[in-house]
């Protein structure tokens, strides 16, 4: 009765020290934080995401090239599908990178918890890059309107369409990263999510009637709606209004997770 006793007493005693080594989200999160913070490549690509919209606010403020039925908002954020590609690599390089550094082994032996591992960096990344989205397409918004001759153009509505454009912005990024973690390679990963972004609207005209189902799906085709420019046509986009297109980027976006997720945690590495 006595060794019984005492056996229970170390099995707890164990599994008490096991759930003490094992750490919770905020260290994990934590640590995610510190990687992406060191690394000098995806703080620059964080960067350049954020740049290239308010530089293509400029560009086409100062060019004139805004078409005539086009709104500023959508104008200028004209170069924001580049910025959602180079969202999407951020995603990609957060994982893929340490896949070839080899840190990967060291960063799954600090947190077992696969799935918990991917959920740290996956809050991390889509914080930064709303954060990022929100303050870069809100100053291109402003840059365009005052650069842009004032009552030529229809203003746009502004709220809430740059909150769900933020939010786009973090959910190409997710893409990025379960394509990343099921990939293990930056180039494929990277490649695959540009063709997930350009590849319907550019063989879409190709499908026919098919056009508007395939291209409306993508998150090109719901930046579209959100940023209000005239190229959003039904018969390109569908007629999905803005706000149920994005709903419809993050369910599969978070099926896509689940899927990554569910990869890493059956794999060696």
């Amino acid at each position: 009765m006595t060794t019984t006793a005492t056996t229970a007493t170390t099995a707890n005693a164990a599994t008490a020290t096991a759930a003490r080594a094992t750490p919770g989200f905020r260290t994990a999160l934590a640590f995610e934080w510190t990687k992406f913070a060191s690394l000098r490549s995806t703080r620059w690509t964080l960067l350049v995401t954020g740049a290239l919209t308010v530089v293509g606010a400029v560009f086409v403020g100062l060019s004139g090239s805004l078409q005539p039925d086009d709104t500023v908002l959508g104008g200028s954020l004209t170069l924001s599908v580049i910025s959602l590609m180079v969202a999407g690599a951020v995603g990609a390089l957060t994982v893929c990178g340490e896949y070839a550094s080899g840190t990967i082994t060291a960063t799954l032996t600090a947190v077992p918890r696969r799935g918990r591992l991917l959920a740290a960096k996956a809050a991390l990344l889509a914080c930064l890059l709303y954060v990022t989205g929100l303050v870069c397409c809100t100053a291109a918004y402003l840059i365009g309107g005052a650069v842009l001759e004032d009552g030529k153009y229809a203003r746009g509505d502004p709220l809430p369409a740059l909150f769900g454009i933020a939010g786009l912005f973090a959910l190409v990024g997710l893409i990025g990263l379960a394509v990343g973690t099921l990939m293990k390679h930056s180039a494929g990963a990277v490649v695959t999510v540009v063709g997930v972004l350009l590849l319907p609207s550019l063989f879409g005209p190709l499908l026919g009637d098919l056009q508007r189902w395939v291209a409306g799906a993508t998150p090109t085709a719901a930046l579209e709606k959100l940023t209000q420019t005239s190229d959003a046509s039904p018969e390109t986009v569908g007629s999905l209004g803005a706000w149920p297109s994005l709903a419809l980027v993050a369910a599969y976006t978070l099926l896509l997770l689940g899927v990554a997720a569910w990869r890493l945690r059956r794999r060696d590495a």
